[in-house]
């Protein structure tokens, strides 16, 4: 892999992984199903939001990335509006008010029995919230307009979405181990806020790269 490309790898793959970082509507899934369930089940939602990244990110690929190879005026608008989103991400995390993160603390009330689900619907639980979440699609594209160039063979682009995806249903699957208990889950949950200020920040100074990598080829 020679430089230009391990720069563009560890570029993407750093804003990728915090913005995992930063809590979010599938955190709250994954923790809700962590609790409620027990064993493999719980893993099935990690594997249902997996998948949806991995369907978002399959048509980054095939989808926009002919169209960014064909038009190099539609490329550049299309790295500013992401370079933007992501911006958009960091003033939105650095914006947020610490009592909005209260709602991370998901307590299991005592007096409540809670029905087990199975693997099946925990995944298909997971897909859905993550395919009908219109935010994944724009983060990836943000995230993409980086490597969908003719000069980015499709190998590399290809290697990237598979990590990415991996990474994915990794920390999902941290967390339901790690946040299934009480202990750890209050701790993570009182970090919450302080991560997704720190996950803001470097999430828009990457996005103000990409924009000024875009205009300054303009």
């Amino acid at each position: 892999m020679d430089v230009n490309l391990l720069g563009i790898f560890v570029t993407v793959a750093i804003a990728h992984f915090f913005a995992l970082l930063s809590p979010g509507p599938d955190f709250v899934l994954v923790v809700k199903s962590a609790i409620k369930n027990k064993g493999k089940n719980a893993i099935g939602v990690a594997l249902g939001i997996a998948s949806a990244n991995a369907v978002y990110i399959g048509l980054c690929l095939i989808g926009v990335g002919s169209i960014l190879a064909a038009s190099v005026p539609v490329m550049i608008v299309l790295k500013i509006i992401g370079g933007f989103f992501l911006i958009y991400l960091a003033v939105q995390a650095l914006r947020a008010r610490k009592s909005s993160y209260d709602n991370l603390d998901i307590v299991e009330s005592k007096n409540n029995i809670v029905s087990k689900s199975t693997f099946l619907k925990e995944f298909i639980t997971g897909f859905m919230s993550g395919i009908l979440n219109p935010k994944n699609l724009l983060f990836y594209l943000s995230l993409f307009t980086v490597v969908l160039t003719p000069e980015v063979g499709f190998a590399f682009k290809l290697g990237l979405g598979i990590w990415m995806t991996i990474i994915v249903f990794l920390w999902d699957l941290s967390i339901i181990f790690l946040l299934s208990t009480r202990k750890i889950r209050t701790k993570f949950t009182k970090a919450a806020y302080y991560i997704d200020k720190v996950t803001g920040a470097i999430l828009g100074l990457i996005g103000f790269a990409i924009v000024k990598s875009a205009l300054v080829k303009q």
